[in-house]
């Protein structure tokens, strides 16, 4: 048995590699993320008697290249979740914390879990830029409000009131007709040059150019509402420029996130348990990608347990001697991209109430009983990621009874 233990880290590594009983094979040494030096690694590894398996943690974009390259040359490699390295055999008073270190522990947690450990394949690669896109999705979506405000902000100097005129959905590229309206109509005094038959011929025509649905009575609505608007900037070309800018920018920030999150839909469709998670109640193709991107493989969690201190939905505890807090505030230690989702989730049952849900009716039941906010929807998610684990283990443990049959 050789243990290889890597920490991985921007552009270099620090790698160890033990045998049982505390034998060093090879001490901590850096290798740089470059294709000879791993090689040489590879040829290292090759050289050695004995079953071998390498394992690092999941840290997303740094392990990812090395992961890679170590399973194409056909070894065995498993990436793990950093959480579990950190709170392995932690019961040591000094805290040491250094890369040479970390190699050690992961060797030591290599050995110690040798037959739990997870072959990283292509489904580990599909997750990764499952969950890449997943934040990438978060930053346009933070970009794309933040472009919207700005846009709104420069209407109430030109033609206040402009965003409201309509309500209708956006389109599947993004494209929203409040946008699209201003982009044509930036000052309010492109309007009001015109009569209103004018303007209601201008709009039909743009309406069907558009192709929006054209309301007979919405140019008369829009033309009345704009008598006495007074705007601060004036019409003319650097106020046209500075308007249509802005409008560019919330439609590049509005495709660029349907566009991701029409490609995640497309990659979690790829990954087995998809189907499972799209039917639980309160996820549809736009939250079931997010959750499957933030849990990643359910199968690298031990119990529900772990998952939910995973999500930081679990129920802290204070308890010392015969001393023991019954209620606690969750711990809020896991990853903040998937408790929002889960919030998302939970907001979504509440306004659907889908019948004899588990997740709705217990969170409900936490709503009746007057339980805050944070508590209710906490509570939820919790529950939610518990039937998760279930639903989604069970399934996946019959497609490989299936496969092996």
């Amino acid at each position: 048995m050789n243990a290889v233990g890597i920490d991985v880290s921007k552009g270099k590594s620090m790698v160890t590699i033990l045998r049982p009983f505390g034998e060093i094979v090879s001490s901590p040494h850096e290798i740089r993320h470059t294709s000879d030096q791993i090689d040489s690694l590879i040829k290292e590894i090759r050289s050695l008697d004995g079953d071998t398996r390498i394992v690092m943690e999941y840290t997303g974009r740094y392990h990812e290249p090395m992961a890679r390259w170590l399973s194409d040359a056909g070894l065995f490699v498993s990436a793990v979740n950093p959480k579990l390295i950190k709170d392995f055999d932690n019961d040591s008073l000094r805290k040491v914390k250094t890369d040479k270190a970390d190699s050690v522990k992961i060797a030591r947690y290599t050995l110690d879990k040798w037959t739990k450990l997870t072959q990283y394949s292509h489904m580990d690669e599909l997750r990764n830029q499952l969950k890449t896109m997943n934040r990438q999705f978060g930053y346009y979506t933070k970009l794309k409000t933040a472009m919207k405000n700005n846009l709104i902000s420069l209407l109430d100097q030109t033609f206040p009131g402009a965003n409201t005129f309509f309500d209708s959905p956006a389109r599947s590229d993004g494209s929203q007709k409040w946008v699209d309206f201003v982009d044509t109509y930036w000052h309010v005094d492109r309007i009001r040059s015109m009569s209103l038959s004018a303007f209601t011929e201008h709009y039909q025509k743009w309406c069907k150019r558009k192709g929006y649905n054209f309301q007979p009575d919405k140019p008369a609505e829009i033309y009345d509402s704009i008598r006495n608007i007074i705007p601060v900037l004036p019409k003319d070309d650097v106020t046209k420029f500075i308007v249509r800018q802005a409008v560019t920018q919330v439609n590049t920030a509005s495709a660029a996130v349907e566009e991701l999150r029409a490609r995640m839909n497309n990659a979690a469709s790829q990954l087995p348990e998809y189907p499972v998670v799209l039917a639980m109640k309160g996820v549809g193709t736009s939250l079931g990608p997010q959750l499957m991107a933030e849990i990643g493989d359910v199968t690298r969690f031990d119990h529900k347990g772990a998952l939910t201190a995973f999500a930081g939905v679990d129920p802290g505890k204070n308890d010392s001697g015969t001393y023991s807090q019954k209620s606690v505030r969750t711990s809020k230690r896991g990853s903040a991209p998937l408790r929002k989702t889960l919030f998302q989730v939970m907001d979504s049952l509440i306004k659907t109430m889908p019948k004899d849900d588990p997740v709705y009716e217990f969170m409900d039941k936490k709503r009746s009983q007057g339980k805050p906010y944070y508590v209710y929807m906490t509570a939820g998610a919790n529950k939610f990621l518990r039937v998760y684990y279930g639903r989604v283990k069970e399934y996946l443990s019959g497609l490989s009874e299936t496969a092996e049959s």
